[in-house]
């Protein structure tokens, strides 16, 4: 047995919770991804999704991408900066560029590469990347493919942020870079704090808005229209799996900046392009974003309304402000057990425990889709409260 082998034969950490029978991973879906899936052949509602504003299934989405795969085929056989650059492509990028309010968009085959792509090109050796303790780790790895220093400051704490950027020296780029709400914890980014400090020490801004679209802003334009600072965002990243219903990524930002990524940055240059159906599937959803605002308002009223229910029951929810609720258990056994009990009470949820999360910080992720019925989540918080108070999580 070679090295290698030898190395990872030693890693039986799935096996031992598999054996256990509390293995909360891969579970396999045989339906449309919608409020209700099915799993082993039962119905189960879905509280795991990042499809904010339920459009995977939406008609003209499913027409649209159907459209595009009949036309231009299934794939592009290549990058966007050879052969793999369609009549769409520009189109959709034109269009998120007036979306989030920039003067031009670049797409990336995932929202991961979008990261990975803008955070290891744009800042360049003696630069300064400054990161949130709790951003994405898509961000975390773009930061360490680049010849930048990585600094992390405590979460969404100013003071923090601010003391690093007092020491930096003049003359170099310190990149800040954010997610817009925290797909852990739920919260928002303070981006007017921000904002404000890196106006003061003469930084630049990143914010990750992968579970800000189709949330926050008018429309679902992101963290910077909900605080009115999109011309003082530098550049903007989002991903099309959540709100946008598809697959693939974008950087957004002014023309020098995209100009720059096109053509020096290699998870661009070296991955194929954003199949047809993909990027048709994103140019639907836009319009729907757009014409349909009811759903962004319906999501906040669920969302709402099932933190207040949380918290009355005497669930720690942290610092959760959004569609994403994570409910702490304390207690990696109890959360993986929580999670299979809910499952076989007809109840999707995604465990978050170590090494993602500290041992004794482990918890639920419950997230929102904007077409769930008021009765489907009242079914899922009675049946949470009832298992967690059978474990005396509650």
């Amino acid at each position: 047995m070679g090295i290698l082998q030898d190395r990872l034969s030693k890693y039986d950490t799935p096996q031992k919770v598999q054996a256990a029978g509390v293995y909360p991973y891969f579970r396999v879906i045989e339906s449309e991804q919608d409020t209700e899936v099915i799993i082993n052949g039962k119905k189960v509602l879905m509280f795991g999704s990042n499809s904010y504003l339920g459009l995977t299934n939406h008609p003209k989405v499913i027409e649209a991408a159907v459209a595009a795969t009949k036309k231009y085929g299934t794939g592009c056989a290549g990058s966007r900066f050879l052969n793999g650059t369609l009549d769409l492509h520009i189109e959709l990028e034109s269009k998120l560029a007036e979306f989030t309010g920039k003067e031009a968009a670049l797409c990336y085959s995932t929202g991961f590469q979008a990261n990975l792509g803008a955070i290891s090109t744009l800042p360049l050796r003696g630069d300064f990347i400054l990161l949130d303790a709790l951003d994405h780790a898509s961000i975390i790895e773009g930061a360490r493919l680049s010849f930048a220093k990585t600094v992390k400051f405590a979460h969404n704490d100013m003071d923090a942020l601010k003391r690093r950027l007092k020491v930096m020296p003049h003359g170099k780029l310190k990149f800040i870079v954010v997610d817009g709400i925290f797909s852990m914890e739920g919260d928002i980014v303070k981006l007017p704090e921000i904002v404000e400090l890196a106006e003061k020490y003469h930084a630049s801004v990143m914010v990750d808005d992968a579970h800000s679209l189709g949330v926050l802003g008018k429309c679902g334009r992101g963290t910077a229209d909900h605080f009115g600072l999109t011309d003082k965002v530098d550049v903007i990243m989002g991903t099309f799996s959540k709100s946008f219903a598809s697959l693939g990524g974008f950087i957004a930002g002014d023309f020098d900046t995209i100009n720059y990524l096109k053509h020096n940055s290699r998870a661009l240059i070296f991955s194929a392009s954003m199949t047809p159906a993909s990027t048709a599937t994103v140019l639907a959803t836009l319009e729907i974003m757009q014409s349909e605002p009811e759903r962004i308002d319906k999501l906040w009223e669920l969302s709402r309304y099932s933190l207040k229910a949380f918290q009355d029951l005497g669930f720690h929810t942290g610092l959760a402000e959004s569609p994403i609720i994570p409910l702490r258990m304390g207690d990696m056994d109890k959360t993986l057990i929580l999670t299979k009990l809910l499952l076989e009470a007809g109840i999707f949820v995604n465990p978050v425990v170590a090494p993602a999360v500290p041992p004794n910080d482990t918890l639920i992720r419950f997230s929102l889709i904007a077409t769930h019925t008021k009765q489907q989540v009242d079914f899922a918080i009675e049946n949470i409260a009832r298992v967690s108070k059978m474990l005396g999580i509650i």
